[in-house]
């Protein structure tokens, strides 16, 4: 029977909801029993939340002083020591996670099994490779223990209704000396998260300028949305790159993504891939982007957008 364990992602006190994509992939295992680990200074708030998420039987939580804010080189010997007894050690594939689970794989002497999307048995996953365009079954080895990351696209969270224990563990874990923390730096911002809106508007090169992306701001406040950016926006200054969407940023699955002078390269494809209905609008009607778009827009970018917000 499998036993797995699922690592809660928080910040400021608030669980991440890829925390409830991680359970449903647990769940998909047939029997499983599913616990989450929150590791923090005072884990009691996100614990709670945790406690809600159908499907879990146990949190367990270790409140250490150097577990906030989370470094993987603090939280990965601490999993570790936790794992004992489970088969199964399940993390989103987030920046944190990518930091994360390699570190704690590293530790058990074992193989990540990266992006899962898909569980086709206790060991035996499909994940997607060459920037999305095929798909790979992978098995991992039964005799050890699977440490994977979940890609959070390919997943719908875990429901509300959960009742679980809260329990507090410890993990009697050397911490390294080699790492410390100095400071946050993080973006401010009063629109909805990147990777959980349900809507997202980002902008491309076509936009022009960092000023010109005023015009995306607009819209996705207009739409109550988060805000994007291909690879050729930020690479050329126009946003910061915590914004960029695509293969070397973040993988989304919005409801609804407004694609805006972006041509649709092959990598910020296989960031949208899994979104619900994609809107393109770019004045190329040959751009990649209307391939794979369910509504086109060829035309001038600075008149349809105020025109669409105007019709909001």
């Amino acid at each position: 029977m499998s036993k797995i364990l699922v690592i809660a992602e928080h910040l400021d006190g608030r669980l991440n909801p890829a925390t409830a994509k991680c359970v449903s992939a647990a769940k998909a295992i047939a029997g499983a029993t599913i616990d989450v680990v929150v590791l923090a200074a005072d884990p009691a708030g996100v614990a709670a939340e945790a406690a809600q998420i159908d499907g879990v039987a146990r949190v367990l939580t270790v409140s250490r002083s150097e577990n906030t804010p989370c470094l993987a080189q603090v939280w990965a010997p601490q999993i570790a020591k936790l794992a004992e007894g489970y088969s199964h050690v399940f993390g989103p594939s987030t920046t944190t996670g990518k930091d994360l689970m390699p570190c704690v794989a590293a530790l058990l002497g074992v193989s990540q099994v990266s992006d899962v999307m898909s569980v086709e048995g206790a060991h035996t996953f499909k994940r997607p490779i060459y920037a999305g365009n095929a798909i790979i079954t992978v098995e991992a080895d039964a005799a050890k223990p699977v440490v994977a990351t979940i890609r959070v696209a390919s997943w719908a969270a875990a429901g509300a209704g959960g009742s679980a224990a809260v329990e507090s563990v410890s993990a009697d874990a050397a911490l390294p000396t080699h790492t410390r923390f100095v400071e946050l730096r993080q973006g401010k911002s009063d629109r909805p998260d990147l990777q959980s809106a349900p809507r997202v508007v980002s902008g491309g090169r076509g936009v022009g300028s960092a000023e010109n992306f005023a015009l995306i701001f607009s819209l996705a406040d207009k739409l109550g949305a988060g805000v994007g950016a291909s690879r050729a926006a930020v690479d050329a200054g126009y946003v910061p790159n915590d914004m960029q969407v695509g293969q070397t940023g973040k993988i989304i699955a919005p409801e609804l993504y407004v694609a805006i002078g972006i041509s649709g390269a092959i990598q910020h494809l296989t960031g949208i891939k899994d979104a619900g209905t994609i809107v393109a609008i770019n004045k190329d009607a040959e751009a990649p982007i209307f391939e794979v778009a369910d509504i086109g827009l060829v035309g001038d970018l600075f008149k349809i957008v105020p025109e669409l917000e105007a019709a909001l």
